[in-house]
C-alpha cells in the first residue's frame, strides 16, 4: 500500500510538541551556565556539570526509540513516550531554579545537578519520538517538508524560550541580578512559563495526531504484519543477555551511512557544546569587561562577594545571551524556510557544508566584537544600553542559525531513507550518540582547556568551536548519500 500524503497542517500538528520542548531548551541552554554559577560553579568547572545532558542522552534515547518501536496501546506508539516525558520535563522546569530553597536538606548546587539531569533525560524522553513519528508518519516524497516543518518549530521554540528572561527583566521589570547563592527572579519566572508552555504543546501533539495502527504500518512500510508479530513475540521473550546481545548486533549492523555522518556530528557538537556551556562567560569578559577573576570560586570568596557592579554586568550579559540565542534561532527559522527547497536544487550534502562553514566562520569572528561604547538600543518596547560590541555580536549569530538549521533537519533527512521501517527508532536512538558522544568529549575536556590553555579567556574557547564546525563542513563530503526521495 502506498503511504498518503499529510497535509501541512497534518505534518505541523504531529511536530507542535517539539515547539514547548526547544522553548525548554533554549532556557537550559542559555540559563543553566549562569544558575550553575549564581549557586558556585566554577567557570573551569561548568564543562563537567553539563555533562549531565549528553549522557542523559546516551542513555535514554536508545532505550526510549527502541521501546517506542515496540509500543502500540490506545494511545499511540510514540506519543505515550511524548506525553510522560513532559510531565516529568515541566516539573523539573519548575525545580531547577528554586534550587536554593533546598539548602536545609541538600547543597543547592548538588541538588540543581541532580535536577537538571532529571529535566535533561525528561527532555529526551519528549524528544526523541518526535524524529521517529515524522519518520513513522510522513511519506518518503515529503520527508525533507516533515524534517523542515519540525525545524521551524523547534526554532520558533528557541527565539520565544531565549527572550523570555530579557522581557521579564526589561518589559515586565523583574530583576535580573542573582543574589549571593540564589537565582534572579527573572529566571526563574522564565523557567515556569517555559514549563507551561512545554506541557501544553505537547498535549496538542498527542490529542490532534492519530498514529498508523500496527496492520496499517507495516502495510504502508512493505512489511509482512504477521511476522512482524511474530518477530516482536519472540523478542518480548528473550532474557536480558539475549536483548543486550541483540542490541550489541543492531549496533555492529548500522548503515554506513550513520558511521559517516557520526563524523560530521562530532565536530558540529562537539562546537555546540562549548557555546552552550561558555557563552554567557565569553560575552560577560569579552564585551562587557568583566574580568576573568569574577568567576573564580576563591577569589570571589577572599574579595567577600562580587560587587553590585560586576553582578549587575552580568546579569545584563547573561540577558543578552538570550537576545543572540533568538537572533541565531530566527534566523535558523528563516533558512529552514527555504532549506528545503534548496536541498531539493542543489542537493543535501552541499545545503549541508555551506551551512556549516557559515556557523564555524560566525563563531570565529566571535572575537572581533569588543567595543566597549555603551549605546542605547530599542528592542520590542523596551529600551535597553548595551555595549556596541555586543549589538555587532547579531553578526555571527546569522551564521550560526543557518548552521543550526541544517543540524537539526539534514542529518536526519540524509539518514532517514537509509533506516529499515521496523527499527526506525531504535536506530533513531542509536544516532544519538553521534550528538551525545562529541559533547562528552567536550565535556571533559573544555575546561581543562580554557584554564591551563586560554587561562579562562571563554572567547578563545568559543573560537576553537569555530574551527570544529568548519572542520565538520569538510567531513560532509565523505558521507556516501542514498538519495531514496522525490522533491517535495
Amino acid at each position: 500500500m502506498k503511504q498518503p500524503k499529510l497535509s501541512f497542517w497534518q505534518i505541523w500538528n504531529l511536530s507542535f510538541g517539539f515547539l514547548g520542548v526547544q522553548i525548554g531548551f533554549a532556557l537550559q541552554n542559555g540559563n543553566v551556565s549562569r544558575i550553575l554559577s549564581d549557586l558556585g560553579a566554577d567557570l573551569s568547572s561548568l564543562s563537567l556539570f553539563w555533562l549531565a545532558a549528553p549522557i542523559m542522552g546516551l542513555l535514554v534515547q536508545p532505550i526510549v526509540g527502541a521501546a517506542s518501536d515496540r509500543t502500540w496501546n490506545k494511545l499511540g506508539r510514540r506519543l505515550p513516550f511524548m506525553l510522560g516525558g513532559a510531565i516529568v520535563a515541566a516539573a523539573a522546569m519548575v525545580l531547577l531554579p528554586n534550587s536554593s530553597m533546598m539548602v536545609a536538606f541538600i547543597p543547592p548546587m548538588l541538588f540543581g545537578l541532580i535536577i537538571f539531569a532529571i529535566k535533561d533525560a525528561a527532555f529526551n524522553v519528549t524528544f526523541q519520538p518526535f524524529r521517529s513519528l515524522v519518520s513513522d508518519m510522513v511519506p518518503a516524497e515529503q520527508r525533507n517538508l516533515g524534517y523542515s516543518v519540525q525545524t521551524l518549530l523547534i526554532n520558533i521554540g528557541a527565539v520565544f524560550g531565549s527572550i523570555l528572561p530579557f522581557v521579564l527583566t526589561n518589559v515586565v521589570g523583574l530583576e535580573n541580578a542573582s543574589k549571593a547563592g540564589e537565582v534572579a527572579p527573572s529566571v526563574i519566572w522564565a523557567f515556569y512559563i517555559g514549563a507551561t508552555v512545554l506541557l501544553g504543546s505537547v498535549l496538542w501533539t498527542v490529542f490532534r495526531t492519530k498514529e498508523y495502527a500496527p496492520e496499517q504500518y507495516y502495510a504502508y512500510k512493505g512489511l509482512d504484519s504477521e511476522a512482524q508479530t511474530l518477530a516482536e513475540q519472540v523478542r518480548q521473550s528473550r532474557s536480558l543477555g539475549e536483548k543486550l546481545t541483540d542490541f550489541w548486533q543492531t549496533m555492529k549492523s548500522m548503515p554506513r551511512i550513520m558511521k559517516q555522518l557520526a563524523l560530521v556530528q562530532f565536530f558540529s557538537w562537539f562546537a555546540l557544546f562549548i557555546m552552550w556551556t561558555y557563552f554567557p562567560a565569553a560575552i560577560a569578559q569579552n564585551t562587557w569587561g568583566v574580568g576573568v577573576e569574577w568567576y573564580d570560586g576563591a577569589y570571589i570568596a577572599q574579595m567577600g562577594g562580587v560587587p553590585a557592579h560586576i553582578a549587575a554586568a552580568k546579569g545584563a550579559a547573561g540577558d543578552w545571551v538570550g537576545i543572540l540565542y533568538a537572533g541565531y534561532s530566527l534566523f535558523a527559522v528563516l533558512f529552514s524556510l527555504v532549506m528545503a527547497k534548496l536541498a531539493n536544487l542543489f542537493g543535501r550534502k552541499f545545503v549541508y557544508s555551506i551551512s556549516l562553514l557559515a556557523g564555524g566562520l560566525g563563531y570565529l569572528s566571535f572575537v572581533l566584537f569588543t567595543d566597549p561604547t555603551m549605546t542605547h538600543v530599542n528592542l520590542l518596547i523596551t529600551q535597553v544600553e548595551i555595549p556596541k560590541g555586543a549589538l555587532g555580536l547579531m553578526i555571527p549569530m546569522l551564521g550560526v542559525g543557518i548552521a543550526w538549521a541544517a543540524i537539526l533537519a539534514m542529518p536526519y533527512a540524509i539518514l532517514a531513507g537509509a533506516l529499515p521501517a521496523n527499527k526506525t527508532g531504535v536506530y533513531m536512538g542509536i544516532f544519538n550518540f553521534t550528538i551525545a558522544a562529541p559533547q562528552i568529549i567536550s565535556g571533559l575536556i573544555a575546561g581543562w582547556i580554557l584554564g591551563s590553555v586560554f587561562q579562562n579567556q571563554a572567547v578563545y574557547i568559543v573560537m576553537l568551536a569555530g574551527a570544529a564546525m568548519v572542520l565538520g563542513a569538510l567531513s560532509v563530503w565523505l558521507v556516501k548519500e542514498q538519495d531514496d526521495t522525490a522533491a517535495d
